[in-house]
């Protein structure tokens, strides 16, 4: 099933694409910060990987067009997190076919850390997390240590500016974890080729923690 959501959250509504193959055994929230969108083919190639080993998908628009324009506002992490909880909490009310899943998080960029400080929120309610070419260190050392979903943090093998911050994320962890490189192909992040290993990896790493 196919379905476009759209959560009240304050003032606004924010967007968001539910996919659930008939065999999903779990659904997994995007969450995304400054330069990304549901619509990128990173996403969509992400989704796919998941939808072939049963798991479903929520790719999100934490923010409004208007504020993705406005840099201050991109990079809000507390205000991102509100907005990843607001929606999770609409899944788990409103929209019966997911609503006795088992959740997970996928978090890119600066959605890494609302993806964790949603998890440390929520506690067992969430199974595991995936960060993707984020900073996962914005989640702040206290609320990474509360998180108790299985964490799998992915660095970009050529990204050297983000590799210390997920170290020292990783280090804050309690929960059980893993650090790898994302070994990107000459093809480029956003390609298929180039997105693919990332994809397999996030994939298999909720399809192993679905409880």
């Amino acid at each position: 099933m196919q379905e476009l959501l759209r959560i009240p959250a304050d003032d606004v509504h924010i967007e968001g694409l539910l996919e659930l193959p008939a065999t999903a055994r779990g659904l997994v929230l995007f969450a995304h910060g400054s330069d990304c969108s549901r619509h990128s083919p990173r996403q969509t190639q992400v989704a796919r990987a998941l939808h072939a080993r049963d798991s479903g998908t929520l790719r999100l628009d934490l923010l409004t067009l208007g504020e993705s324009l406005d840099p201050p506002t991109r990079f809000d992490v507390a205000l991102l997190t509100h907005r990843l909880l607001v929606a999770t909490r609409y899944v788990l009310l409103h929209t019966p076919p997911s609503r006795a899943l088992p959740l997970a998080y996928f978090g890119i960029s600066t959605g890494a850390a609302a993806a964790l400080q949603a998890a440390a929120a929520l506690g067992p309610t969430v199974q595991a997390v995936v960060s993707c070419a984020g900073r996962p260190d914005l989640a702040g050392a206290h609320e990474l240590a509360k998180v108790r979903a299985a964490t799998l943090l992915l660095v970009e093998d050529v990204d050297t500016r983000t590799r210390p911050h997920n170290h020292a994320a990783y280090a804050q962890l309690q929960c059980e974890k893993a650090l790898d490189d994302w070994a990107q192909a000459a093809a480029g992040p956003d390609s298929d080729e180039g997105t693919r290993p990332m994809a397999q990896q996030a994939a298999a790493w909720f399809a192993r923690h679905w409880h």
